[in-house]
């Protein structure tokens, strides 16, 4: 039997699969923190909406939203409610969306600004209070909450109920 020495291509090919092992194995545990923080902020920037609705709702109409109240209410419920769905791993993919949507309309509305500097300036887009918030959520959209989470749970339940009697 003879040992591979670092030079042959089967030593680099099992190194690199070995690589691409271990970042699957990280990717429930990191999905799980993006969405145990970020969840967690969501809620309670939401509920920081919520508890001073008047507030928020002037600042809405300085960035000319139409109907502030309402729309303060709208924001603050979907990041309150979004943000603990988020947190459980709960509908995941189907939260993101409007939560998405909010911070998208965030960058329209109050950092209108950073938007129109994107392209010579993307320091300052990325930096933006949305940013981080927006692609968390961007991130569990495309990859899922992960295995610690509400979904995976009832995807488990359901698994055998969807393969029927086995023969």
């Amino acid at each position: 039997m003879t040992r591979e020495s670092p030079n042959q291509p089967g030593f680099f090919r099992r190194a690199y699969e070995m690589l691409i092992a271990a970042g699957r194995r990280l990717q429930s545990p990191l999905l799980l923190v993006l969405r145990l923080y970020w969840g967690w902020q969501f809620h309670v920037t939401g509920m920081g909406k919520l508890k001073h609705l008047d507030k928020t709702a002037e600042f809405f109409k300085t960035l000319h939203i139409p109907y502030p109240t309402f729309n303060a209410c709208l924001a603050g419920g979907t990041e309150f409610i979004g943000g603990l769905l988020l947190l459980l791993g709960l509908g995941s993919r189907l939260v993101c969306l409007p939560l998405i949507f909010v911070m998208i309309i965030a960058y329209l509305t109050a950092e209108l600004d950073t938007v129109r500097t994107i392209l010579h300036d993307p320091d300052k887009f990325v930096s933006a209070a949305p940013f981080l918030f927006m692609l968390v959520a961007m991130i569990v959209f495309a990859f899922g909450p992960g295995a610690f989470s509400l979904d995976r749970l009832i995807e488990k339940k359901r698994a055998p109920l969807s393969r029927g009697p086995s023969a």
